[in-house]
């Protein structure tokens, strides 16, 4: 349980309180699929189901019982010291390195308008780069806290999950894929991708996917570019696996589809990530907090209705 984060807690407690994801889901603001990942993660790290589902049906299991107990007096402790710190005066100011990841720069910046609006003091420095390059960033403290996919393991970090982060494969509007109600991953192979580079979280996840199925994959091109991606798909040189926070323009305008491949989209999870050794600035854990707290509502807001679309 050690891992546990309060956004989980906060999850559970509220399924527990509906008996219900989709009722929850609507309390947080957030979309189904972000509370079942956030279930899911609690019950990994207490290593027991929290829930028995049976259709519709969700009920606490003795287990889930016992916890929402424990989550219910930490949730509360929390508050009470949140009332505190709100009567205690924070010296926010200077400046604040993020780095993101590449696919990041497509909510981030709207999120940082936010964040600026309400910690004015605080000046916002940006470092992007791939997960590799970001990994980096932090073993030489170049920046303070970054948003990225999958957490380093090569590094002691703090990362902790605030965002569900679904990846789909895309083609092109006329592709003849699309007109199959499901496409195995088999089917996927005899057409060329235009991937990732090696070292992005997007790549990883594509191959970590594909698993045995990825040395047939016939690799048309690859860049470190996530525009430069779609455009070759819509020009039709190929396919491509993409995150989903990357397509918000072409679904909406209908440039670009999503294919119905068995086992996608692939969920993945936003993680704000810092180093155990560095000592957040109190512009840092303003941030932390910031990202925590509205990070999930936001992405669900702004991208809730393809999420829905890709899970129909």
């Amino acid at each position: 349980m050690k891992n546990a984060t309060f956004r989980q807690l906060r999850v559970f407690n509220e399924v527990a309180r509906h008996l219900s994801f989709a009722k929850a889901a609507a309390a947080l603001h957030l979309t189904p699929p972000a509370v079942t990942m956030q279930v899911k993660e609690l019950e990994g790290h207490v290593g027991l189901p929290l829930f028995e589902r049976s259709g519709r049906q969700v009920a606490l299991t003795t287990v889930g019982e016992y916890m929402l107990v424990y989550a219910r007096k930490i949730l509360a402790t929390l508050k009470d010291a949140e009332d505190a710190a709100a009567r205690l005066q924070r010296l926010e100011v200077g400046t604040l390195t993020i780095g993101m990841v590449s696919t990041a720069k497509y909510f981030l910046p709207r999120l940082l308008t936010q964040f600026r609006t309400e910690h004015g003091g605080i000046e916002v420095r940006l470092a992007i780069g791939n997960r590799e390059q970001l990994v980096k960033m932090l073993h030489a403290n170049e920046v303070d806290i970054a948003i990225m996919g999958r957490p380093p393991k090569e590094l002691a970090t703090r990362a902790e999950p605030f965002a569900a982060h679904p990846h789909v494969f895309v083609a092109p509007v006329d592709h003849p894929l699309l007109r199959r109600p499901h496409n195995p991953v088999e089917s996927l192979l005899p057409y060329g991708f235009i991937t990732r580079e090696t070292g992005s979280g997007t790549r990883a996840a594509m191959e970590k996917f594909l698993g045995p199925a990825y040395p047939q994959l016939r690799v048309a091109m690859e860049t470190d570019s996530n525009e430069t991606i779609k455009q070759a798909v819509m020009a039709g040189m190929g396919l491509s696996f993409l995150s989903l926070h990357t397509l918000g323009l072409e679904l909406d305008n209908h440039l670009i589809a999503v294919l119905d491949v068995d086992g996608a989209p692939v969920v993945r999870a936003w993680n704000v990530v810092h180093t155990l050794s560095k000592l957040l600035s109190p512009a840092a854990e303003a941030f932390r907090y910031f990202i925590l707290e509205r990070g999930e509502s936001f992405l669900a807001e702004q991208f809730g209705r393809h999420v829905q679309l890709t899970a129909a």
